[in-house]
Parts: C-alpha cells; sequence; structure tokens
C-alpha cells in the first residue's frame, strides 16, 4: 500500500511549481511598484528645488568635483548640476531644459507643478483609477488650463517699454542680483528692441545679443555698447591702438609661414639653404601684408586657427610698420555674429581679399576694462541688427549670478515678443486656475471629474510655496488668496514684500503669458509620461 502512495506525491509538487512559474509572468504588483518609484524619485526632485522658488526663496550652493562653487536659485542651472541616477528623476532635468528652451524663465514653478501633479496621481491612482484615464484627464485639464490663462491675459504692446521693465524686473526679483533688477532689466529691455523690427517680428535671436563678462566693477557698471566689443586686445607689436575711420577686414588664413603635414619633416642640412628658407619666408608674410595694405585695410580681425599661429611674430611686425591694427584669434562661432555686426565679408584666401569686403566704421580703439584691455568698434556703417552686453562684477560666483539672471530677463522679453501679453504673477494665475478649473469639474461626470479636482487642486503649490518661502503662514495666507478670488478679483496675488494679498499687478509684478502656458502644458506632458511607464528594462551591452 505504501508503494502507490509515494508514487502519487510529486504529483502536486509538479502543479505547484507550474503555478508559480506561470504566476511570474503575471506579476500584478510590479507596474504599480515600478510607477510608485518613478513618482517618488520625480517628486524628491520637485521638493529640492521647491525651497528656491519666489523673491524670498533660498539659494543653493552647488559644489563641482574640481572645487569650484556655484550659488544660484536658477531652476535650470540647479538641476542640471545634480547626479541623478533614477530615469523619472532625471525627466524632471529634462522638463526644466525643455521650459528654459521654450521660455527661458519659470524652471523652477515648471518642476514644482510638475511635482504637485505627480502626488494628485499617486492618491487617484490608490484610488484604483487607471493610468491612463489620469493621463488623459491631466492633458485635458492642461488645455483647459491654457485657455483660462489666456481669458486672464492683458495684451501688450512692444512700445510699451513700462510693461516690459515690469516684466522683466518681476523675473530678477527672485535671483541673488535682486538689488540690481533695475540696471540689469533696462539693459535685457533696450538689449532686445535693438535687434528686433517690433512690426514684424515675433522672435528673438539670442545670438544677437552677445555678453561680455568682466571682473571688476559693480554690477551697475554693466552697459550696452553701440557698436561691436572684441575680447581681445590689439596684438600687433608697435602697432596702433587707436584708428580713425578703420576699414576693417576679416581673414580666414594665417600670416604665417606655411608647415608641412604632420608626419613629415624638412632637415635642412647646410647654412646657405637655411638662409634661403629664412629669405623666402620673409618674402612670403611680405607679400600677403603688401596684399592686405593694398585693399586698403588698416584694422585686420584674424580667425583662430588650430593648425599653426594665426599671425606669426615677423608678420606682426610688418603688420606694425604698415600701421595695421590687429585683433587675433576670433572664434570659429564668433565669425557669423562679427560678420552681421560689422557687414564685413570673411576672405578664406588671399586672392579673395579685396577693398569690397571691407567694412567702414567710425573709431576703433582699445580700451582698458577692469584688469584686462579690449577692442572696440563703433559708428559702423550699415550694421546689421546685434548688440554687445558688457558685463561687470566683483566676483566670479556674481558675475555668473548676473549672467544668468540676464539671460533669463532677455527670455522673458523674448517671450513678449512672441506671444504680446502679460499675466499677473505671485500666485495670481495658479489660483484663478484652481478655482475656474474645479467650477468646470463639476459640469463633468465619472473619474474625469475626480481627475480634474485633483489638477486643480495641485495647482495650489505655487501659492503655497511663495508664502512659506516668504515666511507667511501657508494655510492661512492660500485660504485668504482663494476667498479673494471667489469674489472675482483675478489678479490678486501674494505680495510677499508687504507679507499680504494685494492686487498684484497694481504692485508691478508681472510675468508674460508664454512662460505659465508652457509652464503648466510641458509639466501635464511630463506627468503623463512618467504615469505611463509600467517597467523599466535595463539594456546589456
Amino acid at each position: 500500500m505504501a508503494q502507490p502512495a509515494a508514487a502519487k506525491a510529486p504529483a502536486p509538487a509538479r502543479a505547484m511549481g507550474s503555478s508559480n512559474q506561470h504566476s511570474a509572468f503575471k506579476d500584478k504588483t510590479k507596474p504599480a511598484e515600478i510607477r510608485a518609484s518613478s513618482i517618488t524619485a520625480a517628486k524628491a526632485v520637485a521638493d529640492a528645488v521647491r525651497t528656491s522658488l519666489g523673491p524670498k526663496g533660498m539659494d543653493k550652493m552647488i559644489q563641482e568635483p574640481k572645487g569650484d562653487v556655484t550659488i544660484t536659485n536658477d531652476g535650470a542651472t540647479i538641476l542640471q548640476q545634480m547626479k541623478l541616477a533614477h530615469p523619472a528623476a532625471k525627466m524632471l532635468v529634462e522638463l526644466s531644459k525643455a521650459q528654459d528652451a521654450e521660455a527661458g524663465d519659470g524652471t523652477t514653478s515648471v518642476v514644482i507643478l510638475a511635482g504637485a501633479l505627480l502626488d494628485a496621481s499617486a492618491k487617484l491612482l490608490s484610488r484604483g483609477i487607471h493610468p491612463t484615464a489620469i493621463s488623459e484627464s491631466f492633458l485635458r485639464a492642461g488645455e483647459k488650463c491654457s485657455e483660462i490663462l489666456t481669458d486672464m491675459a492683458t495684451p501688450v504692446d512692444l512700445s510699451d517699454r513700462e510693461s516690459l521693465l515690469k516684466s522683466a524686473s518681476t523675473s530678477l526679483n527672485s535671483k541673488v542680483v535682486h538689488q540690481h533688477a533695475g540696471t540689469l532689466a533696462a539693459t535685457s529691455v533696450d538689449a532686445v528692441l535693438k535687434v528686433i523690427d517690433p512690426a514684424k517680428d515675433t522672435n528673438v535671436d539670442l545670438k544677437d545679443i552677445k555678453i561680455m563678462k568682466k571682473l571688476g566693477g559693480v554690477v551697475e557698471d554693466t552697459e550696452l555698447i553701440d557698436g561691436v566689443l572684441f575680447d581681445q586686445k590689439s596684438s600687433s607689436f608697435g602697432g596702433p591702438t587707436r584708428v580713425d575711420k578703420p576699414k576693417i577686414g576679416l581673414i580666414q588664413f594665417c600670416i604665417s609661414p606655411p608647415k608641412t603635414d604632420m608626419d613629415n619633416q624638412v632637415v635642412v642640412s647646410d647654412y646657405a639653404a637655411m638662409d634661403r628658407v629664412l629669405r623666402e619666408e620673409r618674402q612670403y608674410l611680405l607679400n600677403i601684408v603688401k596684399q592686405i595694405k593694398k585693399s586698403g585695410c588698416n584694422v585686420l580681425l584674424v580667425q583662430k586657427s588650430i593648425l599653426r599661429d594665426a599671425v606669426s611674430d615677423l608678420a606682426h611686425h610688418f603688420l606694425a610698420k604698415m600701421k595695421i591694427m590687429v585683433i587675433k584669434d576670433i572664434e570659429r562661432e564668433d565669425i557669423e555674429y562679427v560678420c552681421k555686426s560689422l557687414n564685413v565679408r570673411p576672405a578664406a584666401s588671399l586672392d579673395h581679399f579685396t577693398a569690397d569686403t571691407l567694412a567702414t566704421a567710425e573709431l576703433a580703439e582699445e580700451i582698458q576694462t577692469g584688469s584686462s584691455k579690449m577692442v572696440k568698434i563703433t559708428g559702423v556703417q550699415n550694421r546689421g541688427r546685434t548688440v554687445n552686453v558688457l558685463l561687470r562684477g566683483s566676483n566670479k560666483l556674481v558675475l555668473e549670478e548676473a549672467d544668468r539672471s540676464l539671460h533669463d530677463a532677455l527670455c522673458v522679453i523674448r517671450c513678449l515678443v512672441k506671444k504680446r501679453a502679460l499675466i499677473a504673477g505671485g500666485g495670481a494665475p495658479e489660483m484663478e486656475m484652481t478655482l475656474r478649473l474645479s467650477e468646470h469639474s463639476h459640469t463633468l461626470t465619472g473619474v474625469e471629474a475626480y481627475c480634474f479636482r485633483a489638477f486643480a487642486d495641485a495647482l495650489e503649490i505655487i501659492p503655497y510655496t511663495l508664502a512659506e518661502n516668504a515666511g507667511l503662514n501657508p494655510i492661512v495666507t492660500v485660504t485668504e488668496l482663494r476667498n479673494r478670488h471667489a469674489k472675482g478679483e483675478k489678479n490678486a496675488g501674494i505680495n510677499v514684500r508687504r507679507g499680504q494679498i494685494t492686487n498684484i499687478l497694481e504692485e508691478s509684478v508681472v510675468q508674460p503669458l508664454l512662460v505659465s502656458v508652457s509652464a503648466i502644458t510641458l509639466a501635464a506632458e511630463t506627468v503623463c509620461s512618467i504615469l505611463k511607464i509600467d517597467d523599466v528594462i535595463n539594456v546589456v551591452n
């Protein structure tokens, strides 16, 4: 009797083994865990930059491996320097880069919004709502928010300099260099207006605005140069450092003796041959310099060369004798800017260097800035739409932060050129969207109504964080703000300077419509991407 029982015993074990194997392919908990992990990682990134939002936000000190230190509260800069391992966390860095490229400002806000929306979606997921339903509703809510913001917006005319200054100042008030907001705002507005035609342009190419940083002085010493500025001093030894009515030429060839190919060498065995080589070299350089002088050129710009000296010492001597000012080592990427600014045609060979390729100006002179010298060309004829900004700062940290802040201010004005409308700042648009979306959710049914309400509540994170960072009681402040908006005061916002709720438009706290629309749309899209991830696959190389 014992024998058959022993024979039957393994059967249930086989069945159990096969069911375990089968359930491994149908693991229901894995997608939920992956989703929770992605949401947690992305929220951690959002929480890291939350404290730096707004005029009273804190700054971050970033220490690089080499020992360099950066102090900033610019969201994009902080996130770029972060060392992140989780792919979902990296998506938020990409989100801030996308906002920086599209609008240039609001890089902190967009990440905080994404974090709040992820928090809201985690609560919806815990109620058993499907991720696809949440992501589709969030995208529709984002579109509805864009409509609400457009209704709130006030059209702006680019000839209204005061409105442009207010927008640039609002952007700069949250920066480390906020005490210099007046100087930098005026510089950014004037720079953009010089490079565009307000009547027909719908974009600004920021490459046309060249910012040069020089240590020494204070940020107030920053100036807009009505001409072209070169970071180098004139390099002709004993040559002129000031030229009236200059004829400017730009060459892309070298004024130095030719070299053999990399793996070849010339062996000179006797003095007569060496003498002949030196004589030929001298004649070769003299011919080039005579040709340059013959064209009428007296200010020579030379492109940087990586193979040999752009201008040899002997060539410098000849050019100084001919009274030609030389500015060498102009970077390849700056050639296009120089050509556009001076209306000069670059010459790739000596045969093409003729009088009709030259540009004319009123004055070219060497100027002292801080501890170094620069060349400044003013009164350029038929000048292109470009502008130079000479940015000053007492130390490297201030100078770098002033550069980042000026870039943000320029981007704000660019946003107004792209979409000519302004909205209030100070958490006013977010609170208005919260109320209007909540009202709209009552007209919806089912899961979509839940999702819209969750999206609306998540938007309160911006006024809540502004109040928290300003040292106010966030719950009391946000509740009062909600009441004011419910009474129809759509421009009521948090005045962090006074520590109370006021009409924020009267306080001149304004921002471009494009910044807010872009932030909401990009945040919603990123959250939807993260929600739809249900597995992480590691590729083995």
